[in-house]
């Protein structure tokens, strides 16, 4: 199966584009794909303890379950200058998400046969 590398920068502000990155991200995951899903703009706030329950959308399954799902299978990764626009450092994130910037971005999407999406 193709590695499929998830980018969304809506948060609370887009709250169905949100969820459906968290949602193609967690379902591929479940399906055995490779993820990696990328937090960027707003939803940058997601990879702090807590925020995903915060979020609500009716209808949807919770974003915490759908992060977790990908937490404990893909790999999830902070925008290093949304981080940093926010305050956010290393030692404020949730366990497993790891910061880093554009250049991993692209290499993640040029590997061969990877499918990005971005929300």
């Amino acid at each position: 199966m193709r590695p499929l590398v998830v980018k969304t920068t809506a948060g609370a502000d887009r709250p169905e584009a949100c969820n459906q990155a968290f949602t193609v991200a967690a379902a591929a995951v479940a399906a055995g794909a490779r993820v990696s899903l990328w937090l960027t703009g707003e939803a940058a706030w997601f990879a702090l303890p807590g925020r995903a329950a915060e979020f609500e959308l009716p209808e949807a399954t919770p974003l915490a379950e759908l992060l977790d799902v990908v937490l404990a299978e893909g790999t999830v990764t902070l925008c290093t200058q949304c981080a940093a626009r926010r305050g956010i450092t290393a030692d404020d994130v949730l366990p497993g998400v790891r910061i880093a910037g554009a250049a991993v971005f692209v290499a993640e999407t040029l590997e061969p046969d990877a499918q990005a999406l971005v929300y």
